[in-house]
């Protein structure tokens, strides 16, 4: 599509926030009516917008993707959502563990011990671990607490969640991000910690190089889509 427009702005209607092109407002693909949490994701959502030059590129707009998609799909089916983001506790990353080599060994305790050591802490929850990729059972009581802390959030939070604990494929480590634990970089380390340790042994081609970079930027934008919206300070 053509960019059709020519002004951008950001304005507060009635306690939330919108984005006008020429004056008239945004609407989601669902054509619902684009309503933000605050001014500066407002913002940052309208620059979006205005750096389009002459052909308009969603792909290129990850905060307006993500606030859509916390309207479009989020609000219609939150319990889903919910249940699937929770979901993540049941099979978390940093309760698999290699049992060779024990280099990689070392690095996953370096790395994923702290993970579980936080969200006893924090959340009263205690994971089991394992070596290997057999399943193992979780207790009832962590998995419920983890499925609380989900489903207390807003709809604004949820989406950007929901994509930061599909990329990480750990709640645990989604959990931490959004408790301003630790950042968008030290998560995706943590994540791709398997990835990195096989690509320093036996290199890397392109396209894991591409699906890396992708995955980092996306995982950039959804923790900036947070701070943006006042959850992570």
């Amino acid at each position: 599509m053509k960019r059709f427009y020519k002004k951008v702005t950001a304005e507060e209607e009635g306690g939330t926030f919108s984005v006008l092109l020429d004056g008239r407002r945004i609407k989601t693909p669902a054509k619902e009516h684009l309503r933000l949490p605050t001014h500066a994701l407002a913002v940052a959502i309208a620059e979006e917008w205005d750096a389009q030059v002459t052909e308009i590129d969603p792909t290129t707009m990850h905060l307006m993707q993500t606030a859509a998609t916390a309207i479009d799909r989020v609000t219609p089916q939150r319990d889903k959502v919910i249940e699937e983001i929770a979901g993540y506790g049941g099979t978390d990353l940093v309760c698999y563990r290699a049992s060779h080599p024990m280099s990689l060994v070392a690095k996953q305790s370096a790395a994923w011990n702290p993970m579980l050591e936080w969200i006893e802490t924090r959340y009263n929850v205690t994971l089991k671990t394992c070596q290997g990729i057999m399943h193992i059972q979780q207790p009832e009581e962590a998995l419920t607490r983890m499925r609380d802390v989900v489903a207390a959030q807003n709809d604004m939070t949820l989406a950007p969640l929901h994509n930061i604990t599909s990329l990480c494929g750990s709640l645990v480590i989604a959990l931490a991000v959004l408790d301003g634990h630790i950042t968008a970089e030290e998560a995706f380390e943590i994540s791709e910690l398997d990835e990195t340790h096989v690509m320093e042994f036996w290199g890397s081609d392109a396209e894991a190089v591409d699906r890396r970079n992708k995955n980092k930027e996306s995982l950039a934008a959804s923790v900036r889509f947070l701070k943006l919206g006042g959850i992570i300070t």
